[in-house]
């Protein structure tokens, strides 16, 4: 193909596979290590939403406003889930967080090893 016309010598048949499966290998690594730095994100998010319900932060504060809005879509499930009411405590962002872990356990290994095997 190209690179027998440019060099004159015909490549091996198998080149250009194993050079497509090295780039795709390297294209789940990549999106494994930027889930994993998302997953590593939000779980501090969440214990830092968390420790700031302690304290009752202002609600009009920018942070606490920035806190709620990326952490609420990720605890709204598990709210729903187990009401607060029903016990007298949030359960969710414990819940949310042994959530992200199985995630970065089990997902985030899985794709390692997918890619480990495909380059």
């Amino acid at each position: 193909m190209v690179l027998g016309m440019v060099s004159g010598v015909e490549p091996k048949p198998g080149l250009l596979k194993e050079a497509i499966m090295f780039v795709f290998g390297n294209l789940v690594v990549a999106l494994a290590t930027i889930l994993n730095y998302a997953l590593t994100i939000a779980n501090w998010l969440i214990i830092i939403r968390a420790l700031l319900s302690w304290v009752n932060p202002d609600p009009h504060n920018i942070i606490v406003q920035f806190l709620c809005k990326v952490t609420e879509p990720l605890l709204a499930p598990f709210r729903r889930l187990i009401p607060a009411y029903s016990i007298g405590i949030d359960l969710s962002p414990i819940f949310a967080l042994l959530a992200i872990w199985f995630l970065k356990l089990f997902l985030i290994r899985t794709l390692f090893g997918v890619a480990m095997r495909l380059g």
